[in-house]
Order: C-alpha cells, then structure tokens, then sequence
C-alpha cells in the first residue's frame, strides 16, 4: 500500500488559552493502511505523531481541532 499524502504541511497558530499560542506545522498521510497527523515545531523538531483512527476520513478544519487538542496535552503534560 505505501505512504500518500493526505494532507501536505500546513503552518498553523493554535490558541491554546487566553494568552497562549503557538505557531506550528502539521501534515496529515497514510502509511499502510493507517492514517497520521505528524505535528512540528515551525523550525522542523517534532512534537507528535498521532495515529488517527482506522477509516477517518475529516476535512482541514476537522485536523485544525486535533491540533489543538494535541498540543493542549502536551503543554499540560
């Protein structure tokens, strides 16, 4: 099956409270049958990777809401 992008590398700046953000990229692909949403930091380190579940299929603005909950994990983490 392979790897396809879904979704190429998009920058966004997530508000993550009333006097929080933070400008990151994110890519959305399918790796053998399973989808991702790989987030990095604007200067290319990695943040998360995060499997999606089996079948998802979301629009961009369905991945911009992941994003945000993703990184409000991993700031409160």
């Amino acid at each position: 099956m392979g790897r396809a992008t879904i979704q190429d590398w998009t920058t966004s700046q997530v508000l993550l409270g009333r006097d929080c953000q933070r400008d990151v990229k994110y890519r959305v692909y399918r790796d053998n049958g399973k989808h991702f949403q790989e987030i990095r930091e604007l200067d290319d380190s990695p943040i998360h990777t995060l499997e999606l579940p089996g079948g998802m299929k979301l629009d961009k603005s369905s991945y911009e809401v992941l994003l945000r909950y993703v990184l409000m994990d991993i700031v409160a983490a």
